[in-house]
């Protein structure tokens, strides 16, 4: 890609890109929110088109108008939001829209026999007569692949692979994405776990204000020097801000005794789980997903109601005939910032200020009540404060939430819930705060987390990600198969403590 110039109004999203990349390669493509590295790869997948500038695949010049074009040259992409049909198996979504014929079912038959062998291949194994919305979520992704490849993708681009992924999960798709490359495939990998591209990539291209600033071999770079390329200063992402905060430890804020709940399949996701959050601390809850931590979250924040158990928040207590609902929460001055921001956190089409204002609409400054009339420019005005305070960019308060990025929209949620707290102690609960985020907002959420605690709150920290766990918590509660098999003071933890009590061990 040469010269890629891209504007989007008055935003420069891309500024006289030039990247290259070598046939057989894992080359990585990094930089912070908005940095523009999923702009020039959806100029390479034909979503958007360059305003200036050229594309060559396999040295020969390239006009691509849209998808179609892109896959009919080799090029694949996986999305961060998979692009799939949950009411329809495995194998429709691979032939929807490649139909090899107009009846279905030889179609099935031809089709099923090539992914087959495309699976033996690759290693990609995948139920194809599953129902999309009845596969998990690693398996969802090796569907994604496998209907690049079966398209016949030569440069396959995966946007944030392993975002929603387990660490076993990560691990097979890395060892799938080793092959592929083996195979010939060229791999195009946006990412913001700098730790990924070390352990995968060969060469790595940085991005910082729409602009390449840093374009090199992985042998000739570090962890420091890509998060300093990709932030523009030093980046400190380690058990800062811990030393001390002990001192502060006081009052029980919230308390859950023997908390139970099942599925609908009868599956048991909670087992006599009890917790206790003080002010003062950080509480991390470490393990696998959909080993009970969602549930927990749903049942201390109100949204659901467990079989049994109680819980004490602040002067309240709820058992299982009358639990905590989400307004009465909001009242005992508690927080939760859901894991899937999306579904639960925003409402996309609503413009920024009114997400940054939903559930909390209600306040007298908002002129809440049930006839009144919301002041629309109160909510605005604060909006341009938590937008200023959170560093939410762009800085437009009547953007629509799903035009912010992923990172963006997450300090937008965190800031809603932040900012209706005066300065007594509060409790948060936060699920997967950097889920899909750069380098530099992590290091801001995590700063903004602590500040919380230090003033005297408690929060409830629930991430897939151990490191994150690791530099935040004082304490951590790992769980396994809907029970708490450990708890430990952040002094007594590593990843293999961690690793043991996640696998079971108690």
């Amino acid at each position: 890609m040469r010269h890629i110039e891209k504007r989007f109004g008055a935003v420069h999203a891309n500024r006289d890109v030039h990247l290259t990349v070598a046939a057989g390669t894992v080359h990585g493509i990094v930089g912070e929110n908005g940095a523009g590295k999923s702009t020039l790869m959806s100029i390479l997948y034909g979503f958007y088109q360059a305003d200036g500038g050229e594309i060559l695949i396999e040295g020969k010049a390239a006009k691509i108008s849209g998808s179609r074009e892109a896959i009919a040259l080799g090029i694949g992409m996986v999305h961060q939001h998979f692009m799939l049909v949950d009411t329809l198996s495995a194998l429709d979504n691979v032939m929807l829209g490649a139909e090899p014929g107009f009846r279905l079912r030889p179609a099935r038959a031809q089709v099923r026999g090539e992914l087959e062998a495309l699976m033996r291949d690759t290693g990609l194994q995948v139920n194809l007569d599953a129902l999309v919305a009845d596969l998990p979520v690693g398996e969802r992704q090796r569907l994604e692949i496998l209907k690049a490849l079966f398209r016949g993708a030569r440069i396959l681009i995966l946007d944030e692979p392993t975002a929603v992924l387990t660490p076993q999960e990560t691990e097979q798709l890395f060892v799938t994405l080793r092959a592929l490359r083996e195979r010939g495939t060229t791999v195009l990998l946006i990412t913001h776990k700098l730790k990924e591209i070390m352990a995968l990539c060969d060469a790595v291209t940085v991005m910082r204000g729409g602009q390449v600033v840093l374009d090199c071999a992985i042998a000739d770079t570090s962890l420091d020097g890509l998060a300093e390329a990709m932030v523009g200063r030093r980046v400190n992402l380690g058990r800062g801000a811990i030393n001390g905060s002990q001192a502060g430890l006081g009052a029980v804020l919230m308390q859950a005794r023997n908390l139970n709940w099942t599925d609908a399949l009868g599956v048991a996701r909670l087992i006599d789980v009890s917790l206790t959050l003080r002010t003062g601390e950080i509480v991390g809850v470490a393990g696998v997903s959909g080993n009970g931590q969602s549930e927990l979250l749903d049942v201390l924040s109100g949204l659901m109601a467990p079989a049994s158990g109680e819980l004490t928040l602040g002067p309240a207590t709820f058992d299982a005939t009358r639990w905590l609902d989400p307004q009465r929460a909001r009242e005992l001055r508690l927080a939760h910032v859901p894991e899937d921001r999306h579904r639960r956190g925003m409402v996309l089409p609503f413009p920024a200020w009114e997400s940054a204002t939903l559930g909390y609409q209600q306040r007298a400054r908002y002129g809440g009540g049930p006839v009144g009339w919301m002041r629309q420019g109160a909510m605005q005005d604060d909006t341009e404060l938590m937008m200023e305070r959170y560093d939410v960019r762009p800085r437009n308060k009547q953007l629509r939430s799903s035009k912010f990025s992923g990172g963006n929209q997450q300090k937008l949620v965190l800031a809603r819930e932040a900012q209706f707290f005066a300065t007594e102690p509060q409790v948060l609960l936060v699920g997967q705060p950097t889920r899909g985020v750069d380098i530099g907002a992590i290091e801001f959420i995590h700063g903004r987390l602590r500040a919380m605690r230090d003033a005297g709150g408690a929060v409830l920290v629930v991430s897939s990600e151990l490191d994150e766990i690791l530099a935040l918590a004082d304490r951590v509660v790992v769980m396994n198969a809907g029970r708490i098999t450990g708890e430990l003071p952040i002094e007594q933890c590593s990843e293999t403590a961690l690793g043991r009590l996640m696998a079971g061990a108690h």
